[in-house]
């Protein structure tokens, strides 16, 4: 029997998701109960943002100082926009355009995007330094590849957002942009020194922390200069940032992705990361398989975590008195950001004041100053094939939608086709294509049909981009589309290249418009999804 005290203080420092666009029994029990508030991902929001209103009405009902967290950067990553793509220009973008006062009207534009919604914490910015070109979870959801033009956007960011009425949350601490791999999917190493660290990584974070953010996420990424367990888990790194004048919020990344679920195990991952420094404990998405490959509810994984620190705290192991330091901090965000009490102290939220003047224009602007075409690009053509080359969205994207292809659909006649295995991954020995993948998608194809191609890695000897070499041999007509981290200058595409820096809908209605300039023929306003047999 769990101690009802001990039982009410841990819930304080819980933020579990749900499955379901309907608050569960269970999750309204846990509210009455003291729980810090919820996660929002893609699954729970309805297109209709009166429905994701009153469902925040409603949790509000049973929790008035409730922190409702939604997992929205613009750019590649919206829940809000999950069904249609992000309307608004995502970090590489706002990056490459370089224009502070830009980033902070995105800022304000999210948040009154989420005060609609009734939520009041944005995961967002993403202050990681995007260093390796092959990191294959953060890419263009970063600002850029240099801790200076990244510092300069998070804090613009964090102002924007918070003059918004929402509490931001800094991540990935203490930077996941120099991985390799996908901490939703392993537990990623960055073997750099702490000059390094210091220099390439941290300022971002720090510029965050000098404008005054709300809260911090740690990401689950071992860097051997703090010892071997990873940041989330780990006192080393998180007493730097509090050293580092942050005395917010500090808020785990999710406890359900592997890099914690298959190393300690989510609920052992909990005690350790309240021990460490942790303050608030995303549980994470019940809607991803995972290591348990769905074999758990949104209950199931509440109650892992929620079981395993009371336990913790009744023996002993976790002392009381970190959990209810932890708990205060939580409680002093939530009153600083709820409607009828927001009057905190230090980096209190205020009210929400209105977003700046133009700022759709503002948008519309940059998204065009930013798209680059490289090459000639020459569609002539009333119907487009597109060839999706990507791989599946990662865990961090999760919505699966193609906007490109509506957006296409409003001017051309759409084919969608998404390329199977063996197109993804040709033989970089073959002098032109053979009785193949390749050749076989080429036949559905029509002749007059024009083709674009969408891909997000490009870089040497990469799947997409022997792909795109192949398919050029058969189609020199064809337009790739690149979604992701643009080439060097002097890189060679034998195809015209768009690049758009994301893969939203605000990027894909450029595209549209600059392959409807170049094409004489009529639109005829179709759109036809096809896999073609192995595809994904």
């Amino acid at each position: 029997m769990i101690d009802p005290d001990v039982a009410r203080l841990v819930r304080g420092v819980l933020w579990p998701g749900f499955l379901g666009r309907t608050a569960p029994d269970w999750l309204l029990r846990e509210l009455d109960g003291g729980l810090a508030g919820v996660v929002y991902f893609g699954q729970n929001l309805s297109s209709d943002p009166a429905e994701v209103a009153a469902l925040s009405a409603e949790l509000r009902d049973h929790r008035p100082e409730i922190l409702i967290g939604v997992d929205e950067e613009g750019g590649n990553v919206s829940r809000l926009e999950a069904q249609t793509g992000s309307t608004l220009p995502g970090h590489a973008q706002l990056g490459a355009l370089d224009d502070v006062e830009t980033t902070r009207a995105v800022g304000a534009a999210l948040a009154e995007r989420l005060h609609a919604a009734g939520a009041n914490v944005a995961l967002a910015p993403v202050a990681d330094v995007n260093t390796n070109p092959a990191n294959p979870v953060i890419g263009v959801r970063s600002f850029g590849p240099t801790a200076d033009l990244v510092s300069r956007h998070v804090a613009a960011m964090v102002d924007g957002l918070q003059a918004g009425g929402v509490a931001a949350c800094v991540k990935h601490y203490p930077g996941h942009g120099d991985t390799a791999s996908d901490s939703h999917l392993d537990l990623p190493r960055i073997d750099l020194d702490l000059a390094e660290l210091e220099a390439e990584h941290l300022p971002p974070f720090d510029a965050a922390i000098a404008a005054g953010v709300a809260s911090v996420m740690t990401a689950h990424i071992v860097v051997p200069a703090f010892g071997d367990a990873p940041a989330t888990l780990n006192p080393i790194p998180l007493r730097r940032l509090r050293e580092s004048g942050f005395d917010g919020v500090i808020i785990s990344d999710a406890l359900d992705m592997a890099a914690i679920r298959s190393t300690t195990g989510s609920g052992r991952g909990a005690v350790l990361a309240l021990e460490a420094g942790v303050d608030l404990l995303c549980i994470g998405n019940p809607s991803n398989l995972g290591p348990k490959q769905g074999a758990t509810t949104d209950e199931d994984d509440y109650l892992e975590v929620f079981e395993a620190v009371c336990a913790a705290v009744a023996d002993g192991e976790l002392d009381r008195a970190i959990v209810e330091r932890a708990a205060a901090r939580v409680a002093w965000l939530a009153r600083s950001v709820s409607p009828s009490t927001g009057s905190g102290t230090g980096a209190s939220v205020p009210e929400p004041s209105a977003v700046p003047e133009l700022v759709e224009g503002r948008f519309s602007d940059a998204i065009r100053r930013v798209v680059r075409v490289r090459g000639e690009v020459a569609i002539d053509a009333s119907a487009i094939t597109l060839v999706d080359l990507r791989d599946r969205p990662t865990f961090a994207v999760a919505s699966a939608h193609d906007p490109f292809a509506e957006s296409l659909a409003e001017r051309f006649d759409v084919t969608r086709l998404a390329a199977g295995p063996s197109l993804r991954t040709p033989d970089p020995q073959a002098e032109a294509p053979a009785s193949d993948e390749l050749t076989l998608l080429l036949e559905t194809i029509p002749a007059d049909d024009g083709v674009v191609l969408l891909a997000d890695r490009l870089g040497d000897d990469t799947p997409q981009r022997l792909a795109v070499d192949r398919f050029a041999l058969v189609r020199p007509d064809a337009v790739v589309v690149s979604v992701g981290l643009p080439l060097s200058e002097d890189a060679v595409l034998p195809l015209p290249v768009i690049d758009t820096l994301a893969a939203s809908l605000a990027s894909a209605d450029r595209v549209t418009e600059l392959l409807a300039a170049a094409s004489s023929a009529a639109p005829t306003h179709h759109l036809h999804d096809q896999h073609h047999r192995n595809g994904s």
